[in-house]
C-alpha cells in the first residue's frame, strides 16, 4: 500500500475505535460542561486538572465529530451544538459529582486562568449557554435539593404536631386541675 492509501485505509477503523472509547467512557453521563482550553499554559493546564480531580471532576479533550457521533441518541446529544472548535468535556468522575459541583468547581478558574473560558453545558438534557454557566452552578444539587424537601416537610410536620400536643397539653392541664379540685372536694367551675 502506498503512503495515502494505508492513511485512508487505517483512518475509518481507527475514527471507529475512538468512538466506541467515547461510548464507553462516557456511558450513562447525563451532564457535562465544555470548555476551551486552548491558550492555558502547559502548567496552569496540568494544575487545573490535579484540582479538578480532586474534587472528582474530569476534563477530557474531544475530537468533536467523533463525539457527536458517540453522544447521538444519549442525553448527551444536546451538547453537539456546543462542541465547535477545540473543547473538553467536564464531568463528574461518579455518581456524586453532578453537572452543578463541575460547574462550581469551574467558576473561579474560568475567572482566574485568562485563556479557560465556557462553551456551554446540559443538565440531564437541558442547554445552559456559555453566559448561563455560572447560573447553573448556583443550582441546588441533588443531595442539596433533597435536604431542602426534607427540612420543608419536616418543618411542616413539626408545626403540626406542635399544634396537636399544644392542644392535648392545654386538655390534660385542665383535666389535671379538674382532678386536682375533685380530690380537695372543691368547686368546679364551668370552663368556657
Amino acid at each position: 500500500m502506498r503512503g495515502e492509501d494505508w492513511k485512508q485505509a487505517m483512518s475509518k477503523p481507527i475514527k471507529n475505535l475512538i468512538v466506541d472509547s467515547y461510548k464507553r467512557r462516557f456511558e450513562g453521563l447525563t451532564g457535562a460542561v465544555v470548555i476551551d482550553i486552548r491558550g492555558v499554559e502547559a502548567n496552569d493546564n496540568n494544575a487545573l486538572r490535579s484540582e479538578l480531580n480532586g474534587k472528582g471532576v474530569k476534563v477530557t479533550v474531544v475530537k468533536n465529530s467523533l463525539a457527536q457521533r458517540a453522544f447521538a441518541e444519549t442525553d448527551l446529544e444536546s451538547l453537539n451544538d456546543l462542541l465547535d472548535g477545540p473543547c473538553a468535556l467536564a464531568f463528574g468522575q461518579n455518581e456524586d459529582v453532578s453537572v452543578v459541583n463541575v460547574a462550581r468547581a469551574l467558576i473561579d478558574k474560568v475567572k482566574e486562568l485568562e485563556n479557560l473560558e465556557f462553551k456551554g453545558a446540559v443538565m440531564e438534557g437541558v442547554v445552559f449557554g456559555a453566559d448561563e454557566v455560572e447560573a447553573l452552578s448556583k443550582y441546588p444539587t441533588r443531595e442539596e435539593a433533597q435536604a431542602q424537601i426534607i427540612s420543608v416537610v419536616l418543618g411542616a410536620a413539626g408545626n403540626l404536631i406542635s399544634t396537636f400536643t399544644g392542644a392535648g397539653n392545654e386538655i390534660a392541664s385542665i383535666v389535671a386541675t379538674v382532678e386536682d379540685k375533685l380530690e380537695k372536694g372543691e368547686a368546679i367551675e364551668k370552663v368556657a
